[in-house]
């Protein structure tokens, strides 16, 4: 395989470290962009010569350019961005704060965005590059208590899609991963985060609460398994726009877009009726 250069955005834990393992155990080159370096010191240690650590955090879009510039003075180039630093608030869409929302906004879509665009003029310039974009299935679906978050990711989707069609020309590619329950972090006591319970939803989402925070060392994916099959890809011809990663994102996507097009279907009648009549079909470029 050609080797390849990495930026990896929240490399401490979780797949962001997996993806790190993985691709330096295929050869390839690491900047592991992590906010407390020594957490990731034993992979500097373990690859002198091919993986350095960054200081850096993601909600910090004026250091963007900086990451890309060392990882290019280190490595030569950058081949692949993964956006993969993020964490959850679970509550009600109405005890969810405007400074908890606007935090997922900037660490799932700011930061990224941010760091896709100082990205995109090296890449360019050489013809290819990889985007990996580490959504969720919370990105394609949704269900009460976890709003603030799929708005999130959401937003990364919907901006990556139009994104994709932008830099294909250029020979860079777009993958969006939608991942479901790995054994990561995620649900760990100091990542996720609950919203004050209020009243009027303290029973309806106990559940959910309760599911949230009991999965932690019980999930279901193995983020190594998931890290050797991003990299994989990577390395490969095709790259899927999306990928639902877990046999739950699987079936849980695969659902939400079938009771989506039933839904279009039974109100397809009804919805043509609000256009002028006697005009012909609108014909668009896209």
């Amino acid at each position: 395989m050609t080797t390849q250069s990495w930026i990896i955005t929240g490399a401490s834990r979780g797949f962001g470290r997996a993806l790190a393992e993985s691709a330096l155990a295929a050869g390839d080159h690491v900047v592991a962009a992590v906010r407390r370096p020594e957490s990731v010191a034993d992979l500097a240690a373990g690859y002198p010569d091919d993986c350095l650590l960054a200081t850096f955090d993601v909600r910090d879009v004026a250091a963007a350019p900086g990451l890309v510039r060392d990882t290019i003075d280190r490595f030569g180039r950058l081949d692949v961005l993964v956006n993969n630093a993020g964490r959850a608030v679970v509550g009600a869409a109405e005890e969810v704060g405007d400074a908890q929302l606007r935090e997922l906004m900037d660490l799932h879509l700011f930061g990224p965005a941010a760091l896709v665009r100082a990205a995109l003029p090296a890449m360019r310039e050489q013809g290819t590059g990889t985007i990996v974009q580490m959504s969720s299935q919370g990105g394609r679906t949704s269900f009460p208590g976890v709003s603030a978050y799929s708005a999130s990711k959401f937003a990364l989707e919907g901006w990556s899609e139009a994104l994709a069609g932008e830099v294909a020309p250029f020979g860079i590619r777009v993958m969006l991963v939608e991942p479901s329950r790995f054994r990561t972090g995620f649900n760990g006591g100091d990542v996720l985060e609950f919203a004050e319970p209020s009243a009027p939803y303290r029973d309806l989402l106990a559940g959910v609460r309760a599911d949230m925070a009991g999965a932690d060392g019980r999930q279901e994916g193995d983020p190594a398994r998931a890290a050797e099959i991003i990299v994989s890809l990577v390395h490969g011809d095709e790259v899927p726009l999306r990928l639902p990663l877990g046999r739950e994102a699987v079936e849980r996507i695969s659902a939400a877009y079938r009771r989506g097009l039933a839904e279009v279907e039974r109100w397809a009648e009804t919805a043509r009726g609000a256009d002028f009549a006697g005009l012909p079909a609108s014909v668009r470029p896209v």
